[in-house]
């Protein structure tokens, strides 16, 4: 069945205020979809929805906790009435409380699983529907390379590695409906988040990031656009046989 079009062809990005969430949805409004940018914080996500704006796209900025089932579901509805019902959705928000384990708290454990699991169980339950109803959808979890296990992030190795069978389960439940689900695991990416792992380890920024770029046989760090061009196809009319995948995105090889 082909993606719907008009109003219907509309994509939810959560996390979106900067970083990869941002780049993706600039990417998306390019595409040619009506962008609903979910964050914490409304006004942070109008940031991003002014540069699709000024860029001639439509996008909507909405506030809302991804692990908080009412605002998730009041989040869901405010898209559908004045955007049109979501058949695209990227679960991208996400959190770092990193520590070794002997030292991390039960609330950073928490609140990662919380965003990371929770948040996408949550905006997934709420927006399957519409794809359901449409016979069309896409979904893209974000995973990362942290889920095959990275000291001091016991916390976000299981709720990325938990994503990755969450999007498995889902293609198989809900590939006859016409909707494939993919993750993306990314490598080392120059954002916010990473900045701050680099603060963490006390490691000056510009050294941290030469340093694992020389470590990756592409030999340069990403960037959001480099996950954000990957989306792009994952949510495209010629990915419908791609579903199920874990599709790293890190300048070379994971195993």
């Amino acid at each position: 069945m082909s993606a719907p079009t008009g109003s219907a062809r509309v994509a939810i990005v959560t996390g979106a205020a900067r970083g990869i969430g941002a780049a993706t949805a600039r990417r998306l409004a390019a595409d040619g979809f009506a962008v609903a940018v979910v964050d914490l914080r409304e006004d942070e996500a109008q940031v991003t929805v002014q540069a699709i704006e000024a860029a001639g796209g439509r996008a909507l900025a909405v506030g809302a906790d991804v692990g908080d089932a009412d605002q998730v579901q009041a989040a869901v509805e405010r898209v559908a009435a004045e955007l049109g019902p979501p058949v695209v959705l990227v679960n991208n928000a996400g959190v770092t409380r990193d520590n070794l384990l002997f030292r991390m708290t039960d609330t950073d454990w928490d609140v990662v699983l919380h965003v990371h699991l929770r948040g996408s169980f949550l905006m997934t339950r709420a927006v399957q529907r519409h794809m359901i109803e449409a016979g069309w959808g896409r979904i893209v979890n974000l995973s990362s390379t942290s889920a095959l296990g990275n000291r001091g992030q016991a916390n976000y190795a299981t709720a990325k590695a938990g994503l990755q069978g969450f999007t498995k389960t889902l293609a198989i439940e809900l590939g006859r409906f016409g909707v494939t689900a993919n993750a993306i695991a990314p490598g080392f990416i120059v954002t916010d988040m990473t900045r701050a792992t680099a603060a963490r380890l006390g490691r000056d920024w510009d050294e941290y990031v030469t340093e694992r770029a020389a470590a990756i046989p592409v030999q340069r760090a990403g960037v959001p656009a480099d996950i954000a061009h990957t989306v792009s196809f994952l949510v495209s009319e010629g990915a419908g046989f791609v579903s199920g995948q874990v599709v790293y995105v890190a300048g070379g090889p994971r195993t």
